[in-house]
C-alpha cells in the first residue's frame, strides 16, 4: 500500500514516503550511514516524491511520472485515431476526385471517337494492371493474417489460445506488482517481473499488429474492447522500461480478457452444449467486469485526486477493492470499507447503477443454470472384473421397477452385472428412489443414445449388451418401432460389436433390422417381438388351453409363495416358481438316448429337461424338442430344463454314475471328489451303440465279435482325431465293410435300419420321413402340388381373394362349425394392424395333418380385416364374418358355443387417461359371450340324427383320442363354459374379466384366477424375456420355437424379403421338417393312461408316457374345485406347472405334453374326424400314439362301450355317405354345406324350408383339395 516502506540495502538509507489515512500531510526523513554522497531532500508540503536509490537511477527531485504513462496510452490511442480518420478523409476526396475525373475522360471519349479510343485506353489499362496486382498482393497478406488470428487451423488455434494464456499471465503479474507502491523506480534489467511482462507485451504488440492487418474496418477495430486494452497496457511497459520506474495505471484492463474464456474453451473442443457457453460466458463477463472495477478503485484510492496534490489516498490492497466492489454490487454496503477520493466515489455511483443491474440478472442466470446442470450428467466407471449393460429406451417407473424385478432375481446366480441405464428425461422421484435402493447394482445417466457422447459416457464399447426397452402402451406402434431401430443404429454405428436385444412392438417392422449391416443373431443380437409372441402364446392356447399361462410363468423370475390351506392357489404357485434354465449335461450322461436321460433326471435329479441344443457336423448349432430315443446325447450337450432355482439344474453337471448312483436325495448331488478316468472314445462308441439295442456289452448285437476283439485294429483304423461320438455307427459299420463279416443275413437286416444307415449319423436319420415306417406315401407324392410352403414349416394354399373367404350371417348359420376358432377382433381403418399372421402361422404349423388343422373364423370389421389379409390368403381353413363381436347374432351363426377357443383381440389404441377404460371392448365381449345361452343342441343332434355327434364332441368315440387336444363338456348350455382366452393391455384390468372371483385390484398378474386358468394374457408378461435373452440366448430361440410354430431367422429373412409365404414343392428335405414335437395336452378320463387318472402318482405317468409312446409331460390343467370332497359344477380350471413326482392325479386332469409328429396319422383320408385329429382306419392300422384308445385301451371298456363305439363308427360312415362336415378334409373341391340344428318341430320346418332354398345358398368359398 501507499504506507510501506521500500526495501533498502544494509548500506544505503533511502527518503521514505509513509501515506497514512487518517492524515492529509506526508512527511520525509533521511539519514546517512557511510556514504555522504547520499543527500536528503526535504521537500515541501505541496510536494510528492518517490522512494530514491542509487541503484535505481530515477528523477533526483522523487517526483511522479504518473503522467507518462498516461500521455503514451493517450497519444497511441488518439494519434491512431487520427491517422486513421485522416486516411478515410484523403481516400474519400481521392475517390471523388477521381469519380470526377473519370466522368471527364469519359465524356471526351465520347466526343474523340472510336478511332481515338484505342490509343487512350492502353495506358490506363496499364495503371488498371498495376493496382489490381497491388490489391491482390495486399488481399493475400490480409487473408493470411485473417487465418491466423481466426482459429481455423492448427496454427491459428495455438496462437489464439496463447494469446489468452498470456493475457492472464500479465493479470497474474498485475496482482503481484499491486503489493507495491503505485509507482516506484525500479531497474529493469533487475527485475524480473517486469522482464516477463515486458515479453508479454512484446508478444501483445505483435498479435496487435495481425489483427490490424486482418481487420476489414481499421476505425471500428481501433475502438474495439481488445484494442483498447492493448493502447492502455502495452506502451506503459516500454516507458517504464525508457524511466526505470514502474506505474500500475491501467494494467488491470488485462481481466477483460477473460470475457474470451468461453471461446478459447470451445477451441480446445471443453464446451459442447448451449447451457455450458451460456454459463461461462456469464461467469467470464460477471468476473472480468468486477476485477477490472476492482482495479480502478485501487489506482485511484492508492493515488488520491490530482487537483488535492494526491493527499487523500488511502491505502487499500487489491483485494480490499475487490471485496468492496462486492458488497456494492449486492446493496449490502457494510461501510468497513468505502471510497474516499472523489473519483472514486463519482465512478463508485455509475458503478452502482450497472453493477447493480448485473448482478441482478447475471447472479440469478448463472445460480439457474447451475442448479438445472444434469445431476445424472457424468460418466460410467467401468469397474474392473464386473460387467455391466446398458439399458434404454422406454425408460419409466413400471418398466424399470419390472426389469430390476427380474434381472436381480435371487433365484438367479450371483449376478455380478451393473446395470446402467440412459434416457433423456431425469427420473422422477419415485423412479429415483427405486435407482437408490438399487445403488450397489444402478446407475442412471440422462443422455441420448442418439448421441456419440452419450454413448461415450457409458462405456458403450466395453458394455457386455444394450438392451431397448419398449413403450407397449404408445399410440403408435409404427412410430414407437422406428425410434428403437434408429437407437439400434446408432449403437451399432459407435460399436459394431455391441450385443442388443430391443423390444419390437409389430412383426412387420423386424425386418427393418436385418437392413442394418452390423446385425447379426449368430452373435447375440435379438429381437423380441411382442405382437409375435403375444399372439404365438395366445395361438397356442387354442391348441392346449392354459399353455400361455404355463410358459409366461415359465421364464419369469418368481419366488415360491407358500399356501399351507389345500387350495388351488397352493398347487398353482408350487409350478409358479418354475423357471427355465440351461445347463451342460455330465458326461456320465454321454451315449444314453434323450428319454433315458429325461426320466433319469426327472426321477432321480427332481429336474425336468425338456430340450438339447445340438450340434451338428457343420458345428451349426439348432435346438431340440424332445427329439425322441433317436437322438444319443453328446459330450458337452446343453440341455434345458424347467427347475425351481439355478443351483438345482448343477445336478446334471455335476452327476456322476460312480458317485450319484445310490444317493436317493438330489440335494447331495454336488461336485463329487474322485477322479474319473477319462472314458475312451471307442468305449463310449461302443457305449453308444450298445444302448441302441438296449442290451449289455458282452450280449450286444451291434457290434461283431470281430470289432468287439479288434478295439485296437479299429483305433489304429480310425484316429482318435477323426472320429466323434455319434459317428460309431458309422465307423464300426465302415471296419465291418472291411473284414470278413460273419453276420447273418438276418442280422444285417436288423442292424442295416435306420440307426446304422452309413452316410447319415444318428440324430439326423429320424428327420428323414423316407426312412420312417408308415411313411411310403411320399414315394407317391404328386411334385406338382404344392401343399406347405417354401421351408415345409407351415400349411399353404394358393393365395385366395377376401371375397372367396366371407361369410355372410346366414351362410355361417348354415354352415354347421365345430372344434373350430373363433377370433373376435376390433378394429378399424384407422387402427394399427397387430399382426394376425402370428396368430394363424402356429395353428397352421406342418406338424399338424391337414385333417388336424382347426378351421379360424375372424369375425370383425372388415375394413380392418382387409388390410390384414395380404398377409393371411395364403393358409387355408380361414373364413371372416363381417360384423362385430359384440353382436350376439354374430357369435350365434358362427356356433361359438361350438368352437374350441374363442379369441378376444383388439387393435384400437385408446389414448384414455383412465387406464382401465383401454381395454372395456374387450372386456364387454367377453362378459357378453359369458352371458349368452344356448339349447342342448349336442343332445339334440344325438336324439336327432340317430346317435351322430358332431365331431370332438363324443368321448366314448375311439375317434376322440385323449391325446389330442382338450376333453370337450358332452354340451355347452352357457357361455360361462365356452373356452375363452383375453387379450388385455392393462393388467389391473383382469379383475373386471370375471364377476366371480375374489382378486384385490393391487393383485400381481399372475396371481389372479382368470391368468391362473389361461383366460387372460397381457404383454407386460413378456417383459422378463428381456433379462432371461440376456443371460442365455438360447432361451428366447426356444421360446420362439415353442409359441411361433417353427420360425426361423432364414423363414423371417424370406418374409422381409416379399412379406408373403412363398409356396414350395414337397422335397425329402422339405417333408423332413414336419417331423417335430408339438404341445398337446392329454385326458385321464379314458385311455391307455385312464388307471393312473384315479389317485395314481404323476411321476407314473411321465415315465409310462416318455417309455411307451416318447410323449414328455410337462404339466396339469386341473379343475380349479378338483381338490374339493364334494362335486362341483365349475369347470374352471388352472394350471399347474412340472409337478413333483408323487403329485397325486384325479381323472379329470388334462396332461401338458410335448407330443411327437405322427406319421402314419395322415395315411387315411376317410372318415376324418376333426376334433380327434385322426381317423378310424389309420388308428386300426398304425401303433402310433393315435391308436391308443382302439388298441391298448378298448380291452378295459366295458362291452356297452364297446358296442356304442362300433355304432358311431357305423353311423360315422352312413353319414360320412350323406353329409360333408365343413370342418373334414375335402374329398371333393367343394364341400357341401349342411343343415344339422337342433330337431325341434320349428326346427324341422325350417329344415323343410331350407331344402327347398339349399341351392341358392353359395357355398363355402374354400380351395380345400389345393392344400
Amino acid at each position: 500500500g501507499g504506507g510501506s516502506s521500500l526495501r533498502m540495502s544494509s548500506n544505503i538509507h533511502a527518503n521514505h514516503l509513509s501515506l497514512d489515512a487518517s492524515s492529509s500531510s506526508s512527511s520525509s526523513s533521511s539519514s546517512s550511514s557511510s556514504s555522504s554522497s547520499s543527500s536528503v531532500h526535504e521537500p515541501k508540503m505541496d510536494a510528492l516524491i518517490i522512494p530514491v536509490t542509487m541503484e535505481v537511477p530515477c528523477d533526483s527531485r522523487g517526483q511522479r511520472m504518473w503522467w507518462a504513462f498516461l500521455a503514451s496510452s493517450m497519444v497511441t490511442f488518439f494519434g491512431g485515431l487520427f491517422i486513421i480518420l485522416l486516411w478515410r478523409t484523403l481516400k474519400y476526396l481521392w475517390t471523388v476526385c477521381c469519380h470526377c475525373g473519370g466522368k471527364t475522360k469519359e465524356a471526351q471519349k465520347i466526343n474523340n471517337g472510336s478511332s481515338q479510343a484505342d490509343g487512350t485506353l492502353k495506358p490506363v489499362d496499364e495503371k488498371e494492371e498495376a493496382v489490381a496486382a497491388e490489391v491482390g498482393w495486399m488481399t493475400s497478406v490480409k487473408d493470411w493474417a485473417g487465418v491466423m488470428i481466426s482459429a481455423q487451423t492448427l496454427t491459428g488455434r495455438v496462437l489464439v489460445v496463447l494469446v489468452f494464456a498470456l493475457s492472464i499471465g500479465a493479470l497474474v503479474i498485475y496482482f503481484i506488482d499491486s503489493s507495491n507502491p503505485i509507482e516506484s523506480c525500479q531497474n529493469f534489467y533487475k527485475d524480473f517481473t517486469l522482464q516477463i511482462d515486458m515479453a508479454f507485451n512484446v508478444f501483445f504488440l505483435l498479435y496487435f499488429g495481425l489483427r490490424f492487418i486482418a481487420a476489414n474496418d481499421k476505425l471500428w477495430f481501433w475502438l474495439e474492447v481488445n484494442s483498447v486494452v492493448d493502447f492502455f497496457t502495452v506502451p506503459p511497459v516500454f516507458v517504464s522500461v525508457y524511466l526505470n520506474r514502474s506505474w500500475l495505471g491501467l494494467r488491470f484492463l488485462r481481466a477483460l480478457r477473460l470475457i474470451q474464456f468461453s471461446e478459447i474453451l470451445q477451441f480446445l473442443n471443453i464446451l459442447k452444449t448451449s447451457n455450458s457457453i451460456k454459463l461461462v460466458n456469464l461467469l467470464s463477463i460477471f468476473i472480468s467486469t468486477w476485477l477490472t472495477a476492482a482495479g480502478f478503485i485501487h489506482l485511484v484510492e492508492n493515488s488520491g485526486d490530482p487537483w488535492e496534490n494526491f493527499q487523500n489516498n488511502q491505502a487499500l490492497t487489491y483485494w480490499e477493492c475487490v471485496y468492496l466492489l462486492m458488497v456494492t454490487m449486492s446493496t449490502v454496503g457494510y461501510g468497513d470499507v468505502y471510497a474516499k477520493t472523489t473519483l472514486g466515489r463519482l465512478f463508485m455511483v455509475f458503478f452502482i447503477l450497472g453493477g447493480l443491474a448485473m448482478f441482478a440478472s447475471y447472479v440469478p442466470e448463472i445460480i439457474e443454470l447451475i442448479g438445472n446442470r444434469k445431476k445424472y450428467g457424468g460418466s460410467y466407471s467401468a469397474v474392473s472384473g464386473r460387467k455391466h449393460i446398458v439399458v434404454c429406451g422406454h425408460i419409466t417407473l413400471e418398466s424399470v421397477s419390472n426389469f430390476l424385478k427380474d434381472f436381480l432375481h435371487k433365484d438367479r446366480d450371483d449376478v455380478n452385472v451393473e446395470i446402467v441405464f440412459l434416457h433423456n428425461i431425469s427420473p422422477n422421484l419415485e423412479l429415483e428412489a427405486l435407482f437408490k435402493r438399487h445403488f450397489t447394482q444402478v446407475e442412471f445417466y440422462q443422455g441420448s443414445v442418439l448421441n456419440p457422447h452419450d454413448l461415450a459416457r457409458v462405456k458403450i464399447e466395453s458394455a457386455d449388451a444394450c438392451l431397448i426397452l419398449a413403450n407397449k402402451y404408445c399410440a403408435d406402434p409404427d412410430a414407437e418401432d422406428a425410434s428403437n431401430i434408429m437407437r439400434v443404429i446408432s449403437i451399432k454405428n459407435y460399436h459394431p460389436k455391441i450385443r442388443i436385444i430391443t423390444q419390437m412392438l409389430q412383426y412387420h417392422n423386424k425386418a427393418h433390422l436385418l437392413n442394418i449391416p452390423s446385425w447379426n443373431w449368430k452373435e447375440g443380437d435379438d429381437a423380441i417381438c411382442l405382437a409375435e409372441l403375444k399372439l404365438g402364446f395366445i395361438a397356442q392356447s387354442c391348441l392346449a388351453q392354459g399353455l400361455s399361462t404355463m410358459l409366461a410363468n415359465l421364464f419369469s423370475m418368481r419366488s415360491f409363495i407358500k399356501i399351507e390351506e389345500d387350495t388351488w392357489q397352493k398347487y398353482y404357485l408350487e409350478g409358479v416358481s418354475n423357471e427355465m434354465y440351461t445347463e451342460y449335461l455330465s458326461s456320465a450322461f454321454v451315449g444314453l438316448s434323450f428319454p433315458t436321460v429325461c426320466e433319469l433326471c426327472f426321477v432321480k435329479l427332481k429336474l425336468l429337461m425338456i430340450a438339447i441344443e445340438y450340434k451338428s457336423a457343420n458345428r451349426e448349432s439348432r435346438i431340440l424338442i424332445n427329439p425322441g430315443n433317436h437322438l444319443k446325447i453328446q459330450e458337452g450337450t446343453l440341455g434345458f430344463f424347467i427347475a425351481s432355482d439355478a443351483k438345482e439344474v448343477k445336478r446334471a453337471f455335476f452327476y456322476c454314475k460312480a458317485c450319484h448312483d445310490d444317493i436317493t436325495d438330489p440335494k447331495r448331488i454336488k461336485k463329487c471328489g474322485c477322479k474319473r478316468p477319462k472314458m475312451s472314445i471307442y468305449k463310449r462308441m461302443r457305449r453308444a451303440c450298445c444302448f441302441d439295442c438296449g442290451r449289455s456289452e458282452r450280449d450286444c448285437s451291434c457290434m461283431s465279435g470281430r470289432v468287439r476283439g479288434n478295439v485296437d485294429t479299429l483305433e489304429r483304423a480310425f484316429p482318435l482325431s477323426s472320429v466323434s461320438v455319434n459317428d460309431c455307427s458309422t465307423s464300426f459299420r465302415a471296419f465291418e465293410d472291411e473284414q470278413p463279416s460273419t453276420l447273418s443275413p438276418k442280422k444285417k437286416q436288423r442292424n442295416g435300419g435306420m440307426r446304422n444307415s452309413p452316410n447319415t449319423s444318428p440324430k439326423l436319420m429320424r428327420h428323414d420321413p423316407l426312412l420312417i415306417p408308415g411313411n411310403d406315401q411320399i414315394d407317391n407324392m404328386d411334385s406338382n402340388v404344392k401343399k406347405y410352403d417354401s421351408t415345409g414349416m407351415f400349411h399353404w394354399c394358393a393365395p385366395k381373394d377376401i371375397e372367396k373367404v366371407i361369410l355372410t350371417r346366414s351362410e355361417a348359420a348354415m354352415t354347421v362349425l365345430s372344434g373350430h376358432v373363433v377370433v373376435c377382433i376390433f378394429g378399424d381403418v384407422s387402427s394399427a394392424l397387430i399382426g394376425l399372421r402370428n396368430l394363424v402361422m402356429p395353428l397352421r404349423a406342418s406338424n399338424f395333418h391337414y385333417h388336424e388343422l382347426k378351421h379360424i373364423v375372424f369375425v370383425g370389421s372388415i375394413e380392418y380385416l382387409k388390410r390384414e389379409w395380404e398377409t393371411l390368403h395364403n393358409f387355408p381353413k380361414v373364413s371372416i364374418l363381417p360384423g362385430t363381436p359384440l353382436s350376439r347374432a354374430d357369435l350365434r351363426a358362427v356356433n361359438i358355443n361350438l368352437c374350441d377357443m374363442c379369441v378376444i383381440l383388439s387393435a384400437n389404441q385408446n389414448n384414455i387417461d383412465d387406464t382401465s377404460l383401454q381395454d372395456k371392448e374387450c372386456i364387454l365381449a367377453s362378459l357378453n359371450i359369458k352371458s349368452m345361452q344356448f339349447d342342448d343342441s349336442i343332445g339334440v343332434l344325438q336324439a336327432n340324427s340317430q346317435g351322430f355327434t358332431p365331431p370332438g364332441m363324443d368321448r366314448s368315440s375311439p375317434d376322440n383320442s385323449p391325446v389330442h387336444g382338450m376333453l370337450r363338456q358332452p354340451s355347452i348350455t352357457t357361455g360361462v363354459n365356452i373356452p375363452i382366452i383375453t387379450e388385455l393391455v392393462n393388467d389391473t384390468n383382469v379383475q373386471f374379466l370375471d364377476q366371480d372371483d375374489d382378486d384385490d385390484p393391487d393383485t400381481e398378474l399372475y396371481l389372479t384366477q382368470p391368468f391362473a386358468c389361461g383366460t387372460a394374457f397381457a404383454v407386460s408378461v413378456l417383459d422378463s424375456l428381456m433379462s432371461a435373452t440376456y443371460f442365455n440366448d438360447n432361451i428366447l430361440t426356444l421360446i420362439r420355437t415353442l409359441v411361433t410354430g417353427g420360425a426361423t431367422p432364414e423363414l423371417e429373412a424370406l418374409i422381409a424379403e416379399e412379406n408373403a409365404l412363398r409356396g414350395g414343392y414337397s422335397t425329402p428335405q422339405t417333408l423332413a421338417n414336419r417331423d417335430r414335437c408339438r404341445v398337446a395336452q392329454l385326458a385321464l378320463l379314458d385311455g391307455p393312461f385312464a388307471d393312473l387318472g384315479d389317485g395314481g402318482c404323476y411321476g407314473d405317468l411321465f415315465c409310462k408316457a416318455l417309455k411307451t409312446y416318447n410323449m414328455l409331460c410337462f404339466g396339469i390343467y386341473r379343475l380349479r374345485d378338483a381338490h374339493l370332497s364334494t362335486p362341483s359344477q365349475c369347470t374352471k380350471r388352472y394350471v399347474i406347472t412340472n409337478p413333483p413326482y408323487e403329485f397325486e392325479l384325479v381323472p379329470t386332469d388334462l396332461i401338458f405334453c410335448l407330443m411327437q409328429f405322427d406319421h402314419n396319422a395322415g395315411q387315411s383320408r376317410a372318415s376324418l374326424s376333426h376334433s380327434s385329429h385322426s381317423s378310424q382306419s389309420s388308428s386300426k392300422k398304425s401303433s402310433s400314439v393315435h391308436s391308443i384308445p382302439s388298441t391298448a385301451n378298448r380291452q378295459n371298456r366295458p362291452k356297452s362301450r364297446e358296442s356304442r363305439d362300433k355304432q358311431n363308427a357305423t353311423r360315422m360312415n352312413r353319414m360320412g355317405q350323406e353329409k360333408k362336415w365343413f370342418t373334414d378334409e375335402p374329398d371333393n373341391a367343394y364341400p357341401r354345406n349342411i343343415q344339422i340344428k337342433p330337431m325341434s318341430t320349428h326346427m324341422a320346418n325350417q329344415i323343410n324350408q331350407y331344402k327347398s332354398t339349399s341351392s341358392l345358398i353359395p357355398p363355402i368359398r374354400e380351395v380345400e383339395d389345393e392344400c
